[in-house]
């Protein structure tokens, strides 16, 4: 696995994770462009329009990837407050200035481009808590340090959860992974898992379209937005074992809305069936194995925390997604990692991974 550079030093790539991102992100085009062809053609007169925006943007993120696999991650340390901070002034900035898609306001416009900080908010967020928590590990077994954590990333889970209630959810979901890490001990997260329930609560309390969806998901039968989930069960049902072939769905032809974001993964079962259902989750099963193989090999606790908490996000967000789309529970708006549209998604999700190639690369170097 070793490749020798023209320097003579010797540098490791983590070989698996790599190429199970890479198949996830070939697959993703794939996928994305079976599914927004239809939609394409009938809103900008190009079937490969989504296409050519998501591989624009896929590039984008590999070149990150590579570029942020290059730099030691420890030097990543300094600036996590400033990236924390420049993400509580980007989520700010959307509630003043943001643009609204799909009666969602979450995105920045920069000149022809679309920027949403929610994504970039769940990288500062991994970095900050990792560099707090690696920097105070003798600290964390105190359940009052741990609620003091907690406490610095609420701004960013109000400011988040304000348009995007899910985002929030994850970003939630990932200090808690981390803070387990350094404290594994099963009581202190009882009052954490509280206090989660609480927010939650109080942010579903505020605006009466979310205590909407709680009734949308119990009957989706009985209200006209619960239509995108029945047409999304509607196309798991109609795929079978095998699907009706890639290219063959008829859900995707206007039926499902929006198709290519939140339920691309019912076109997939539509297409491929539960077969194709099943290798998609062992994919992402396998990145989520990686990422958990990387972080308890690693010695240090700040590289070591920043892999469990990249694990945490995709793993988070492909639960949250699949529970969606299957409703086993309330719609919430999430993408699936490397496979549904979302140039920003994609970008920083690539970021993410590079970051881990280096942990691991630094990992093999010590070994």
């Amino acid at each position: 696995m070793a490749v020798r550079r023209q320097t003579g030093t010797k540098e490791s790539v983590d070989y698996v994770l790599l190429i199970l991102v890479l198949i996830l992100v070939v697959f993703g085009l794939v996928v994305l462009y079976s599914t927004s062809a239809y939609n394409g053609r009938v809103k900008f007169a190009d079937s490969a329009y989504y296409l050519k925006k998501q591989f624009f943007a896929t590039s984008i993120g590999l070149m990150a990837m590579y570029l942020v696999s290059q730099v030691d991650y420890r030097r990543w340390i300094p600036m996590a407050g400033v990236g924390y901070l420049i993400s509580l002034g980007l989520s700010t900035a959307v509630l003043f200035i943001g643009s609204e898609i799909n009666g969602s306001k979450r995105w920045l416009a920069l000149g022809p481009l679309s920027f949403q900080p929610s994504e970039y908010a769940k990288l500062a967020v991994v970095v900050l808590l990792a560099s707090i928590v690696s920097r105070n590990a003798s600290h964390m077994k105190s359940w009052r340090y741990m609620f003091v954590v907690i406490l610095q990333i609420l701004p960013i889970v109000g400011l988040v959860g304000t348009n995007n209630l899910s985002t929030a959810i994850i970003i939630l979901g990932i200090a808690v992974i981390l803070i387990f890490i350094a404290n594994p001990r099963f009581l202190p997260f009882v009052w954490l898992g509280a206090l989660g329930a609480g927010f939650i609560g109080i942010f579903l309390s505020v605006e009466s379209y979310r205590l909407e969806r709680l009734a949308i998901w119990r009957h989706p039968e009985l209200y006209e937005k619960g239509y995108q989930t029945m047409q999304g069960l509607y196309a798991i049902g109609s795929g079978g074992i095998f699907g009706v072939g890639l290219g063959g769905s008829m859900q995707k032809l206007g039926f499902v809305p929006e198709a290519q974001n939140d339920m691309i993964f019912s076109i997939i079962c539509e297409e491929t069936g539960l077969a194709g259902a099943f290798l998609v989750i062992l994919l992402f099963g396998l990145l989520i194995w990686r990422l958990l193989v990387i972080a308890t090999h690693t010695q240090e606790l700040f590289g070591a925390l920043l892999a469990a908490g990249v694990m945490g996000h995709i793993m988070i967000q492909v639960i949250l997604n699949i529970a969606v789309v299957t409703n086993t529970i309330p719609n919430t708006g999430i993408t699936l990692p490397f496979i549904s549209y979302g140039g920003t998604s994609v970008v920083f999700l690539l970021s993410e991974i590079g970051l881990i190639l280096n942990v691991s690369r630094q990992l093999k170097k010590e070994h």
